[in-house]
């Protein structure tokens, strides 16, 4: 089921209640199951989907491994909302931005299936939201995670705390109703 493009924000706003934030890698993905509450928000699941030691460099397996993980998450934990952070690259490093154009792009159909409404955020403006600075290290962005979900340790690993961090800014931006739709 597709959702129209100018049903989104009426979708995200009336019926949002959980988000899947998703750091996406084609080794390793970052994922979160958030909840809104109140003017914050709660964990409900957090996790690593890896495709490193399926024993193969296989792409299409390691895709259809990624697929299938991000499937159960979502028939699981049933999100309305997923915030999946914007693809970059840095010059020295191209290729790292076409395999996580991989990841991004089976993380964007399973959502298309489910009928499940995608923000992307840059890094920077997660960064800002969460610490105030958009040039913020991970630690800090991890103390922030931790003091605004009420953890008692540092999210971890880093591709857990970036899918939180992705997550938070996303319900932050629906209460403001100010997000950046795909």
């Amino acid at each position: 089921m597709a959702i129209p493009n100018t049903n989104i924000r009426k979708l995200q706003h009336e019926n949002f209640k959980r988000v899947l934030g998703i750091d996406p890698g084609l080794q390793v993905t970052g994922y979160s199951v958030l909840e809104k509450a109140g003017q914050g928000a709660k964990l409900i699941e957090a996790g690593i989907i890896s495709t490193k030691d399926l024993g193969t460099k296989l792409l299409q397996l390691r895709i259809s491994s990624l697929y299938d993980s991000l499937k159960e998450i979502i028939e699981q934990y049933k999100p309305q909302s997923m915030a999946v952070e914007q693809l970059f690259s840095h010059y020295k490093h191209p290729r790292t931005a076409i395999l996580m154009a991989h990841a991004r792009g089976v993380i964007l159909l399973a959502a298309a299936q489910f009928g499940i409404s995608v923000t992307s955020y840059n890094p920077t403006r997660v960064k800002k939201l969460l610490t105030g600075s958009g040039r913020a290290g991970k630690i800090q962005v991890q103390w922030a995670i931790q003091r605004e979900l009420g953890l008692a340790a540092l999210p971890e690993p880093a591709d857990v705390a970036d899918a939180m961090a992705i997550g938070l800014t996303h319900i932050h931006a629906i209460s403001l109703e100010k997000p950046e739709f795909l």
